[in-house]
Parts: structure tokens; sequence; C-alpha cells
């Protein structure tokens, strides 16, 4: 039996940054059933974001070449959007900088180092089990996926941040349902990159929109997203058949390798607008992308994550539930985090359609038709 002011599930940008601000005022745990962190297709980290790392003190020490492996500088982004004309968006007048691209596992592994490095207790490979609510205490077991060594781990505490992603584990293990708001889904590949352009490329077409973006170590990822219901499942199961879709993109097309064989096929995964129909409760509150997941097309996941856990920390601070309970402040507390998501639900979907309602080229396609209506 473990006892913890804080446990955090989920090791993922929103958890670690979670635990990693937290760790100087609590007791933190943090949990993950990953005992490393998978490939992702990745985001850019907007420019507000690196304000957060510089705040907790991260990547600031480190050296330059560290920070290459993890970042490269986004100078912009070129896209067909709305028309076949194409259209340049830099990032060279934005005071906190240049937009960056990541290598998302990379940068996962360096953030939970730095969650031990600040005294986090972290146990990785173990998966959520089960949960139960008593005297003001989560007493929740996980279960290590171990085949050798099968162990159990019951952590009772004060506080939980399910911080488990679009799965939201936590709140749909005590009976917290998932709205989900389209079909929308993202296959994926990664190539090295052999073009001397490194701006992303977004374009849009009948059935979706194709994107592509240069990463650390000059590797290249190309993602097609689309309806999940309204594309044959068999383009979307392997590489020679998800190439043949890419090679009806001429732009898109030319970014391939001439050897097929640098090219590693990454699957699809869920990219649609899904939300918690309750993001807070009882000593317990979802965080980043469990609470609510946006379209990538906003480029504000990951940002969103960073931003949402300091508000969490700030929120834990202020009203001091940890330390001092008593259920009109945590009720108080609830309120005002379900209040601050909602305004950033809000905000995300007017521009999520401002921006699908640019495209008018295909109206009656299926997948247009269900973003203009």
């Amino acid at each position: 039996m473990r006892k913890t002011d804080i446990l955090i599930i989920g090791g993922g940008i929103a958890g670690c940054i979670a635990a990693i601000s937290l760790a100087k005022d609590y007791n933190v745990t943090l949990i993950d059933k990953q005992i490393t962190p998978s490939d992702r297709i990745g985001e850019s980290l907007a420019p507000a974001a690196q304000r957060i790392l510089k705040k907790l003190d991260l990547l600031e020490n480190e050296s330059d070449e560290f920070k290459q492996t993890l970042f490269s500088n986004n100078l912009g982004m070129q896209s067909y959007w709305g028309s076949n004309q194409l259209h340049i968006v830099d990032h060279l007048k934005n005071p906190d900088g240049f937009s960056k691209s990541l290598d998302r596992a990379k940068f996962e592994t360096y953030l939970r180092k730095k969650a031990l490095d600040r005294g986090v207790l972290c146990l990785w490979g173990i998966r959520l089990f089960n949960s139960v609510y008593e005297e003001n205490i989560w007493r929740v077991t996980g279960k290590s996926d171990n085949l050798k060594n099968r162990t159990t781990h019951v952590i009772e505490a004060s506080f939980v941040i399910d911080a488990t992603g679009r799965q939201s584990h936590f709140a749909k293990s005590i009976g917290i349902k998932r709205i989900q708001y389209d079909k929308l889904i993202s296959c994926w590949i990664s190539m090295p990159n052999t073009n001397i352009n490194t701006m992303s490329t977004i374009i849009a077409e009948q059935q979706g929109w194709w994107y592509s973006a240069v990463l650390p170590n000059n590797t290249r990822i190309i993602s097609f997203q689309t309806d999940s219901d309204i594309i044959d499942k068999a383009i979307l199961k392997n590489s020679e058949s998800f190439l043949a879709l890419l090679k009806t993109n001429q732009i898109m097309s030319s970014l391939i390798p001439k050897n097929k064989k640098d090219i590693t096929f990454h699957g699809t995964v869920s990219a649609n607008s899904t939300r918690l129909e309750q993001v807070a409760g009882k000593q317990w509150i979802a965080l980043g992308d469990a609470a609510i997941s946006f379209d990538p097309l906003s480029s504000q996941g990951m940002f969103n994550a960073t931003a949402n856990a300091m508000q969490v920390k700030d929120l834990l601070t202020n009203f001091n539930i940890i330390n001092d309970f008593s259920l009109a402040k945590m009720e108080n507390f609830n309120n005002t985090y379900s209040n601050q998501i909602e305004h950033v639900w809000s905000h995300y979907l007017k521009h999520k359609n401002l921006f699908y309602k640019a495209e008018a080229r295909w109206k009656e396609s299926t997948f247009w038709k269900r973003r203009n209506s």
C-alpha cells in the first residue's frame, strides 16, 4: 500500500507537466501502462507553450545538441485550403519565436526523466485495474503487464488526475461517458526527408485532408485525415495500399523517397473531437486529452495539455483542497475547473468550424458536408 497526495494516471505530456509542476508542493505519484513512450504522429509545439517549459525550468540547462534531437524549428505552413492556390503562413513574426516540430516519443521520455529528477514517484508498466472512493480517499489498484513477474500496486490518494488521453481510463472506470462529435481518423507514415523545403504542408481534397511535416533528425511524416465510415478500411491497413492512395496527390507523392524500404507504416489512430460529459468530480479531474481532445487541424492538442496542467496546479494551490479539504471547497473547485474547460472547448469549436467552412470546393462530399452544415 502506497499513500500519496496526488496520483496522476498517464505519463504523457499532460501527466508529466502536471507532475513536475506539482512536485514542489505535494507528494506526487505518476503511473502509466507503457514502460516507454511509443511513437506518435507528433505535433507542433506552439510558441506560447515554450513559456510554460521555461517557467518550469525545462530544457533551460540542456545542450543545443540535445535540444535538436527533440525539436526543430518550423518555419511556417504552406497550405492548399479553400482553393488550388498555394498560401503560406510563416512564424517569423511571432514574439514567442518559432513553432517547434517535435519528436513526441523522445520529448515524453525527457519529461518522464525530469519528473523523476523532481522527486515524483514514477511507476511504469502499470495498468489501471480498479478505483474505489471511501472516506475522502481514492484507493486505486494497478497491475503490471509483466508476464514473468505480475505485481499489484494499491495506491491511496487524496486527489486523482486522469491524464490517460482520449481513452480517459480512470473517468470511464467510474462511469463517466465520453461524447464523440465526429468520426475523424488519421493514418500516417514516416520516412527520411528528401526535400529541401521543410515547411509543413496541408492539402484539402474531396474525402479529407493531407498533412506533412519534418521532425528532428530529418524525419518526415505524412498523414491522411478522413472519416472512418467513408473510406475503404483496406486502404489504411498497410504501407502498399496507403502509398497507392498517396500517389493520387501529386504534391504529397513528390515527398516519397525512391527507396520504399525507408518508409515506416504506423497505422491509423483516432483524431476526432471528443469530450467527457463530466471533467471533475469527487477529488478527481480529467486533464488534457482525457478531458477534451482536438481535431489535429487545430494544432492545439499539445499546447492545451501543457496549459491545462498549469491551470490545475494553480487551482490546487489556490483552493488548497489537498491539505484543507471540505465538500464546499471541492464543489467550488470543480465548478471553476469545469468552467475553464468549457471555455476552452467553446473557443476550439468556434475556430474549428471557421477553418473547415473556409473549404467550400466539395460541398456535396460527405466529409465536407458534415463540417459545413
